[in-house]
């Protein structure tokens, strides 16, 4: 969880680059077909995230993040 004063990070290994997106996922094998859950990603690795999820077929949308 993050704090006002820490941004969202990007979910990619290694990376520490604010989140600029969320990439809404489910695994339909262990989730309801409603439940979403969430990744964050940079500009740099919203696409390898998408494609990642994308061919496992769980990338259900991808929306601009909105820091709370």
């Amino acid at each position: 969880m993050t704090t006002p004063e820490e941004p969202a990070i990007c979910s990619a290994k290694g990376c520490r680059a604010p989140a600029v997106w969320a990439l809404l996922w489910n695994n339909p094998k262990l989730h309801t077909p409603d439940r979403r859950k969430s990744w964050l990603a940079c500009d740099e690795h919203r696409q390898s995230l998408s494609d990642f999820l994308g061919a496992r077929n769980f990338l259900k949308d991808v929306v601009p993040h909105v820091q709370p």
